[in-house]
């Protein structure tokens, strides 16, 4: 869930003119940041260790 604020900061930086495919590409951008910014505030994070170990399971 996006938070109003960050929303409207991000639209305010937006040029006078764009397209409803960049304000959506920027939202969801936000979105993402915004849940890796509250997962890791939660504790919802692995060690590189582990990243390491599961990439290279993903890579067999």
């Amino acid at each position: 869930m996006l938070s109003r604020v960050n929303v409207i900061k991000t639209i305010s930086r937006f040029p006078e003119n764009f397209s409803i495919d960049e304000l959506v590409d920027k939202m969801i951008l936000l979105e993402k940041i915004e849940k890796g910014i509250r997962d890791a505030d939660n504790g919802n994070v692995i060690t590189e260790q582990e990243l390491d170990k599961k990439i290279s399971e993903w890579l067999k």
